[in-house]
């Protein structure tokens, strides 16, 4: 079987070669994949310069199943964008990110900072618990070292190239897929 093909993939031996098959059919619209238990991830974002990146990281938390994200500034979502997500995620606005992290570290949460520090973890080595807040600084500042100094770990994503790190709706996306992936179910 050739590299990387899939199992359910067909195959036609021709001249003693081995020949794939591919038979795909569009999907459009397909159903979610059902969660046995709600999913114990919550997001908490520094205030975002850009409601194209909340709205983004919206549309995300409602493909994984995440239900609320706190967010603080003057959080607008841009419906073309969030889509279903503004249907899906509910919305906290707090003024301050601080406070709201201790509240969610006393109920028990896991508080991980998606950012470039010191002693920060590789994304794909970080176990993440199930009661986990992914915390996400702005795109400018990152996150305050008051917030800093509430986590209980930090994850960074390595870059290959430049610009020295990912978008920040980009990188949150790709927290909240590894994430889902550790934790299929919920």
């Amino acid at each position: 079987m050739a590299a990387g093909a899939p199992l359910t993939a067909r195959h036609q031996h021709t001249n003693n070669q081995e020949h794939l098959i591919h038979q795909f059919e569009h999907l459009r619209h397909k159903p979610p994949t059902s969660l046995i238990e709600e999913r114990l991830l919550i997001l908490a974002c520094s205030p975002l310069r850009s409601n194209v990146n909340l709205s983004t990281i919206f549309r995300t938390a409602g493909c994984c199943g995440v239900r609320e994200i706190i967010a603080t500034g003057n959080p607008k979502l841009i419906s073309k964008i969030a889509r279903d997500g503004t249907e899906q995620v509910t919305l906290t606005a707090r003024n301050s990110l601080a406070p709201a992290l201790k509240k969610l570290k006393e109920e028990g949460y896991t508080l991980v900072g998606l950012e470039q520090t010191t002693n920060s973890t590789e994304l794909s080595h970080y176990l993440f618990p199930k009661k986990t807040v992914l915390v996400v600084g702005s795109e400018r500042e990152g996150l305050s070292q008051e917030c800093l100094d509430l986590l209980d770990a930090v994850v960074e994503i390595p870059v290959w190239g430049m610009p020295y790190s990912y978008n920040v709706a980009t990188a949150t996306s790709m927290a909240m897929y590894e994430y889902c992936r550790q934790h299929p179910t919920g």
